[in-house]
C-alpha cells in the first residue's frame, strides 16, 4: 500500500515526491494522499494549523482514489487549482514557492492553508512583496464535492475562475 501511495505521489510530481498525509482526508469515504516536493525544512518549533509545522514546497497535489484509480483533485504550482479552474483568492501572478500549513478537524477534514513566499534562492526580486501576507485557505465542499478556498470569514466558499487573465474585446 506504501509503495503504491509513493508510485502515485511519483508519477504526479517525479522522484523527489513527498507524502505529508493519507486517508479520508475529506471526510468522504475516499482515500487521498497530499503530495509535496519541498524545497526547503520548516523552521524548528515553528507550528501550523494544529497538526503540521510551516513547509516550504514548490509543489503539490492531493490526489484521490476513486473505483480503483487516482486521480488529481487539487494541485499547487505556480498557481492554486482544482478541476473546475483557478481557486478564488489566488495570485493572479506567478509563485515561484509556498508556504504550507495543515491541519484535520473530526468534522470537516483536511484544512490548507497555502501562502506565497519567498523561493530561497537569494536572487534580487525574489521575494513575494505585498503576497507574502495572502494566505488561501483550503477545504473540502461537501456539496460541491471538491477542495476549495474559504473566504475571509472562513464561513463560505469562493467560486473557481477559468482563467486569471481578465477577458477583453475588440472595439470597432
Amino acid at each position: 500500500m506504501a509503495d503504491e501511495n509513493q508510485n502515485v505521489a511519483e508519477a504526479a510530481l517525479g522522484k523527489q515526491a513527498e507524502i505529508l498525509a493519507h486517508g479520508d482526508l475529506a471526510r468522504n469515504g475516499l482515500e487521498q494522499l497530499v503530495a509535496v516536493n519541498r524545497f526547503a525544512k520548516a523552521s524548528p518549533g515553528g507550528t501550523g494549523l494544529e497538526n503540521s509545522p510551516a513547509i516550504f514546497i514548490t509543489r503539490a497535489v492531493i490526489l484521490e482514489k476513486s473505483n480503483g484509480k487516482w486521480s488529481e483533485i487539487l494541485r499547487c504550482d505556480e498557481h492554486l487549482k482544482n478541476r473546475n479552474g483557478y481557486l478564488g483568492g489566488s495570485p493572479t501572478g506567478r509563485v515561484n514557492g509556498w508556504q504550507m500549513q495543515f491541519g484535520t478537524d473530526t468534522k470537516q477534514g483536511l484544512e490548507i492553508r497555502f501562502t506565497p513566499a519567498d523561493d530561497g534562492a537569494g536572487k534580487e526580486g525574489a521575494g513575494m512583496g505585498d503576497l507574502a501576507n495572502q494566505a488561501i485557505v483550503v477545504r473540502w465542499n461537501t456539496k460541491a464535492k471538491r477542495y476549495q478556498s474559504l473566504d475571509p470569514s472562513h464561513q463560505g466558499y469562493l467560486s473557481e475562475a477559468p482563467t486569471l487573465e481578465t477577458p477583453y474585446s475588440i472595439l470597432r
